[in-house]
């Protein structure tokens, strides 16, 4: 048996390998082809294309820019599953590819096998296109609870399996106590949200640090890449001096020589520092889940990290900006009231939301402010996590998903 599978984006990657290996362990003799990322190539072997460098984008302009590339990307793949002719298509997340995709698939292979893993969220833009989801697909594995019911009502078989960040997430869980004078900086997983989101962060940090000359910063880097481009921000614009100024006045305002501080050259990769000679932001690569656990507070970019703050119950505000012809666009289609998965999911706003023209920097520390002393206002949003969490399921997401399309081609054959 055969499943063609499609995936664009680094957490698409991660699904499609979590739901190839358990796929594997209900049926050891299925083969996995298509494209996706390195791990699901590192699951499938080498006749898997890994792509995500080039599919991986982000916002209207870079689609259009790279315009050619799509369009030739989408011929090949449309030609590989029609030449194939696998048990099953499973097409998980970025929309913009797959739902065209599948639309392209039904018209030519009419008794093709199709399943949506990772719904995409039409409910937020355009709810109108789901009675063609319908005419296009077989089955959506719905990973939020209210999509299912959506979507059935809709005439669209739909089943909630639960989410599988849950699964990963309780692995990665430490036993570790929360530090009062740490705030975590999650910038995002893409070069441009980092470029646009992490200056918006360090002007917060400073303001916070002009207050409390005891903080200090974590940035979680979801890679190599990215850490780079983290530190030459941090060089054009250095943290350090705000707090190098407030310990100065204080020590003069004592009459007292100033402490020793650390200087501007220690930021960066996390180091080995005493906690007297924390630098005041240090930055870590693949540690967003324990810094989440170890931060008493985050600053945390629209996405699936707003789901893991929550999960780990860190206090958050959220923030996201993209480019302005992006988010014009995006005014125009997208009709929820808030980008934050965790205040959709609850109904109204848990976390403060800083979108485009209100992330600024002097609103933002004015709310975490409160977040760091006031104990009934955490409490309150931490409470307000574990119901929003508890939504999701308890695990066993992956396995579920998998049975599912065990199933569905079962049912097909």
């Amino acid at each position: 048996m055969t499943i063609y599978f499609v995936a664009g984006e680094v957490s698409a990657d991660n699904h499609g390998a979590a739901l190839m290996r358990s796929l594997r362990e209900l049926d050891p003799g299925l083969t996995f082809t298509g494209r996706g990322g390195p791990q699901m190539q590192a699951v499938a072997g080498k006749q898997f294309k890994n792509w995500l460098g080039d599919a991986a984008v982000l916002g209207l302009w870079e689609v259009l820019r790279k315009y050619g590339y799509f369009r030739e990307q989408f011929r090949e793949t449309l030609k590989e599953v029609l030449e194939s002719k696998p048990d099953a298509v499973v097409l998980i997340d970025y929309p913009g590819f797959n739902l065209r995709l599948a639309r392209a698939l039904r018209r030519r292979s009419p008794r093709q096998k199709i399943i949506y893993y990772i719904s995409p969220q039409i409910w937020a833009w355009n709810r109108g296109r789901i009675k063609g989801m319908a005419r296009s697909l077989d089955l959506v594995l719905c990973i939020f609870p209210f999509e299912s019911d959506l979507y059935n009502e809709s005439g669209l078989h739909a089943i909630f399996v639960g989410h599988p960040m849950i699964e990963r997430l309780q692995a990665q869980k430490i036993d570790a106590e929360r530090d009062p004078s740490l705030i975590g900086l999650f910038p995002g997983s893409r070069l441009r949200e980092v470029r646009k989101i992490f200056p918006v962060m360090i002007e917060t940090a400073r303001l916070l640090l002009q207050d409390n000359a005891s903080l200090h910063f974590e940035v979680a880097a979801a890679s190599e890449e990215l850490a780079q481009e983290i530190s030459e921000l941090l060089a054009i614009n250095p943290l350090s001096r705000a707090r190098e100024e407030k310990a100065t006045e204080a020590a003069a305002d004592r009459s007292a020589p100033t402490p020793p501080l650390p200087s501007s050259s220690g930021e960066g990769r996390m180091s080995g520092a005493t906690p007297q000679g924390f630098e005041v932001i240090q930055i870590a690569v693949g540690e967003t889940a324990t810094l989440m656990q170890r931060a008493f507070v985050g600053i945390v970019a629209s996405g699936s990290a707003t789901l893991e703050a929550a999960y780990f119950r860190m206090p958050f505000v959220l923030i996201y900006k993209v480019a302005w012809p992006t988010y014009l666009g995006a005014r125009l289609v997208v009709n929820v009231e808030y980008l934050g998965m965790p205040n959709l999911l609850a109904g109204k706003e848990v976390v403060p939301e800083f979108i485009q023209h209100r992330a600024d920097p002097g609103a933002i520390a004015g709310v975490m402010r409160p977040l760091m002393e006031d104990a009934p206002a955490r409490e309150q949003m931490i409470s307000e996590f574990d119901t929003i969490i508890g939504k999701l399921g308890t695990g066993g997401a992956t396995e579920r998903a998998a049975r599912a399309v065990i199933e569905e081609i079962s049912d097909g054959a």
